[in-house]
């Protein structure tokens, strides 16, 4: 596999400020940092997020995760399969090249007996 698509896949470090979480799930569309609900509650004072609030936001996030990774999937493996079948149809190519040379040399040496036997033969008949 490339560095270029290593380089893309996303990962799960961005840190994601506190007041963020204060918006509706469905606008959530960052990673989720590992904050405890005791720091977001220090930082925000009275805006605190209720256990509901935290469980919506925990479904977005994993909904924008796995929806993320899947992308990632399906390029990664459309690029696997497309370089396994450049090989399997770079190996084809080459036996088939193999066997129509083969084919080819067998079919130019029936050709050329089969002349210089009609040429012996007409030679004899002249004689």
């Amino acid at each position: 596999m490339s560095n270029q698509i290593d380089s893309s896949i996303p990962v799960l470090t961005e840190i994601i400020p506190p007041s963020s979480f204060l918006t509706p799930p469905s606008s959530a569309t960052n990673t989720f940092s590992s904050s405890s609900n005791d720091e977001v509650n220090e930082e925000n004072g009275k805006n605190s997020i209720s256990a509901e609030e935290w469980q919506q936001l925990e479904q977005t996030v994993r909904e924008n995760v796995l929806r993320q990774v899947l992308s990632r999937v399906d390029f990664v493996l459309e690029h696997r399969v497309r370089d396994s079948l450049a090989d399997v149809l770079q190996t084809a190519v080459e036996n088939l090249a193999v066997e129509i040379r083969a084919g080819l040399h067998k079919t130019m040496e029936e050709v050329i007996t089969r002349a210089v036997t009609q040429e012996i033969s007409k030679a004899k008949i002249l004689k």
